[in-house]
């Protein structure tokens, strides 16, 4: 597969120019899916590595990147909620739960934060760099935020925090006025769906244009179960005004807890918001912009609704998303969501 420093070359170039005069917290942020986590953990492990390649990255084969990759070298730490941390239990039928029933944890601890205060305070291995990597950054509440603030106003000598963030607004901005921010953007269409072709997936055009230009999300969508989040959620609301709210509500909360990542329920509002652009954008005789496979479908439901309708729920939808992010029953949120989709499709 195509080294993830391929979608973000200059960034990842910039990187490594400033390896030797590094600040103490950098902020790598991006829309979702276009590989921030791995291009920051490939810097990170090529800090620690003590004989790179002529390339620039970790060799994978010395003995640091063999901690590294058994996830015990002493002068890294990985912070990230309990439900993305690697090597967890098989999750249980109902989601993001672990296999003794346990909800696994959707946010970064504020004990593991206080944990890092031994990590912080002792030498680090060969008198090298200490690396803490924070993934998603905005995971972390007001009080694990304000935890992690003194270690990053007074950060010992020879450490680097990298934080990772989709979603930067929702940091404090005592945070973000700390850390040196890196924007990544969207890889041009043409490198990503090089990139894509290179993972092995045929025809990437449409799953491209569904994940909004991420690759990495596009790769996601075709080839993991939230495939099948993704065909129930169409199969609801390809319904337009013949839906059957409660029993569509029915089925996709049953898909979204056999979803076994977090944020199931987030994805489908996301879906929601790119679906009712994409049917703005066909009623004023535009090409769709996410749902370019299901064209004949959106025109078909554009021509049962108007602009004005669609206009409004797309104000609706917008407060949808915010409450989903919030402990809510999904059976009913969904149920007041297609509720509420089948009226923009019914007649005056």
């Amino acid at each position: 597969m195509m080294p993830i420093r391929r979608l973000h070359d200059q960034v990842w170039r910039e990187l490594l120019a400033r390896r030797a005069q590094l600040p103490h917290a950098l902020l790598l942020a991006g829309q979702r899916g276009i590989g921030k986590f791995e291009l920051a953990r490939a810097f990170a492990y090529r800090l620690l590595c003590p004989q790179p390649t002529t390339a620039g990255e970790a060799c994978g084969s010395c003995s640091a990147c063999t901690w590294l990759a058994q996830g015990n070298h002493p002068d890294f730490r990985l912070l990230q909620p309990e439900a993305l941390a690697e090597g967890d239990a098989p999750a249980a039928p109902e989601g993001d739960e672990a296999a003794g029933g346990r909800k696994l944890g959707q946010q970064i601890t504020i004990d593991q934060v206080r944990d890092l205060d031994d990590f912080l305070h002792v030498g680090t291995h060969r008198q090298g760099l200490r690396v803490i990597l924070l993934n998603p950054a905005e995971a972390m509440n007001r009080a694990t935020a304000n935890a992690l603030l003194k270690s990053l106003e007074e950060p010992p000598a020879g450490t680097l925090f990298i934080l990772i963030a989709s979603e930067m607004h929702r940091l404090l901005p005592t945070i973000r006025s700390r850390c040196q921010h890196i924007p990544l953007r969207r890889p041009s269409p043409e490198l990503a769906i090089e990139w894509l072709h290179a993972a092995g997936l045929s025809e990437p055009d449409d799953w491209l244009a569904l994940a909004g230009g991420s690759p990495l999300l596009a790769l996601d969508l075709a080839r993991s179960g939230e495939r099948r989040l993704l065909a129930a959620w169409l199969a609801a609301v390809a319904q337009g005004e013949g839906l059957d709210p409660l029993l569509a509500a029915a089925n996709l909360d049953k898909a979204i807890r056999a979803e076994k990542r977090p944020g199931a329920l987030k994805h489908t509002m996301d879906w929601a918001q790119q679906w009712l652009v994409d049917l703005m954008l066909i009623s004023v005789g535009l090409a769709p912009r996410y749902f370019c496979a299901q064209v004949a479908l959106l025109r078909r439901l554009a021509a049962l609704s108007n602009l004005q309708r669609l206009l409004a729920f797309q104000k609706m939808a917008l407060q949808y998303k915010v409450q989903c992010e919030q402990p809510v029953n999904s059976r009913l949120f969904l149920e007041d969501f297609f509720l509420n989709y089948q009226a923009v499709f019914r007649a005056s």
